[in-house]
């Protein structure tokens, strides 16, 4: 835990007492703060209640009594409507803020030069997190890995000279966090996301270039006009930078080409990794990933032979493209987390030869943006709700079975994928879907998918894709 020293002896309202709210209070009560705090769930009050938390229901109480209002990310602080107890703090005239913002408060009481990288995005802000930890932990640095990627900010270990804080940051986050400053901070694209809670793209974007702009050294990804604007205007601030691409070369920062990356420092291009091999990070996406990576690793002082170490020892994260097992030539990757089209698409453009499982509860739009790559599907077998909508939308393209069942699709896949003579088959769970008509989760999906592979006879546990 990280006592938030900052707010001892004064009265704070806590609302939203979920895994990060709950860590909040528990925070502020070890720092000595003053909490009152509530939540619109009678069974989140009293597990707070139990751990000794003092609640309270905050609507019958003037807020001007409070320093402070601290709100759960999942709260919704301006849009669509404010939040009851945000419309009480702001008549009040008291500031709102979350555990970020008290993160970094304490950090800059207690240990203002320990190293902090926050990485935020629409898109791979969590593999880039992972990555980034795994580096820093090959490296032998004390990593505390947190933020919206699981693990709240204050359960982790508090700021010190020695151990290193990795954090991902939601919007929702960095919306209440108005002094964020890591020592690096990391965009890596930004694309419409979240309207419902930012209002307009506008609005979105400019969240997003707080938590940069606070920087130290930020690193940016370039291949969108947004994230593109919010570069040159760290350039007029004065704020290093360091840009990254996988579509063009940059004059300085690192980019993409065909899997190896570059780093250019005043046009001198150098390379510093090739990708090829490295089965967690195939894919123009995680070339990404592994460029921002690389800047923030390179900002804090990693040599060159430890981030190499890092990259090529990375595992991957759980329903991301997971490599489970191969057998014979043909791989099995658990794409279980790719609940929409968009994320889909990843995937099937990381892939030549492709047996697809896909279905579920279908998002709108479907998979008709995913035509280009059907040419790389050899034969689909759809599950759950959409496999009818799924199998229009393939007719006369596609070769489909309607499995109907996960345990009837990796069976049928894996069969037809030994027979294929391509030189590497693979059989890709990638839904397009979400979970909810048959899995409470996509973790529970992803689980059930990688049970069933690793119950096939010849498969074994994939250490490395090559």
């Amino acid at each position: 835990m990280t006592p938030i020293t900052s707010l001892a002896g004064k009265s704070v309202a806590v609302f939203g007492l979920g895994g990060s709210g709950l860590a909040t209070a528990e925070a502020l009560v070890a720092g000595g703060a003053k909490v009152v705090a509530w939540d619109d769930n009678a069974d989140s009050v009293a597990k707070a209640a139990a751990a000794g938390i003092p609640t309270a229901d905050l609507r019958p109480i003037d807020f001007a009594g409070f320093e402070a209002l601290v709100l759960s990310p999942g709260v919704p602080l301006t849009h669509p409507k404010p939040h009851w107890t945000v419309e009480l703090a702001k008549a009040a005239g008291i500031e709102i803020i979350g555990d970020i913002e008290l993160f970094c408060r304490e950090r800059r009481a207690i240990a203002p030069g320990s190293p902090f990288i926050a990485i935020t995005g629409t898109n791979g802000k969590s593999t880039t997190t992972a990555l980034i930890a795994h580096m820093f932990r090959t490296d032998g640095w004390d990593v505390q890995l947190g933020g919206n990627i699981g693990t709240a900010i204050l359960s982790l270990a508090p700021p010190g000279r020695d151990r290193i804080h990795i954090v991902e940051c939601s919007s929702f986050q960095i919306d209440l966090a108005p002094t964020i400053d890591p020592t690096v901070g990391v965009l890596l694209n930004l694309t419409e996301d979240h309207l419902d809670r930012h209002d307009t793209m506008e609005r979105y974007a400019a969240i997003k270039a707080r938590l940069v702009r606070g920087a130290g050294t930020a690193v940016v990804g370039v291949d969108d006009e947004w994230c593109s604007a919010i570069a040159s205007d760290l350039d007029k601030r004065g704020t290093p930078v360091e840009r990254i691409s996988v579509h063009r070369p940059v004059a300085n920062g690192f980019f993409a080409e065909e899997g190896r990356i570059f780093e250019a420092e005043d046009d001198a291009i150098r390379e510093v990794a090739d990708l090829a091999g490295i089965g967690a990070l195939r894919g123009v996406h995680n070339a990404q990933n592994a460029a921002a990576a690389i800047a923030a690793a390179r900002a804090i002082g990693m040599s060159d032979l430890s981030i190499l170490e890092g990259l090529k020892s990375f595992p991957g994260l759980a329903h991301r493209m997971e490599g489970v097992t191969r057998i014979g030539k043909v791989l099995f990757v658990n794409d279980s987390k790719a609940t929409n089209a968009d994320a889909a698409e990843k995937a099937l453009a990381s892939f030549e030869r492709i047996y697809w499982i896909a279905g579920g509860k279908a998002k709108t739009g479907g998979i008709t943006s995913l035509e280009p790559y059907f040419p790389r599907i050899a034969k689909a077998y759809l599950i759950g709700a959409a496999a009818e909508e799924f199998a229009a939308t393939l007719a006369g393209k596609v070769e489909t079975v309607m499995t109907g069942t996960m345990d009837v699709a990796v069976a049928a896949a894996a069969q037809d994928a030994a027979r294929d003579g391509a030189a590497e088959p693979v059989v890709l769970l990638s839904p397009a879907c979400a979970s909810y008509d048959q899995y409470s989760n996509f973790e529970k999906r992803g689980d059930h998918f990688r049970s069933l592979v690793q119950a096939l006879e010849g498969a074994k546990p994939l250490v490395e894709v090559k």
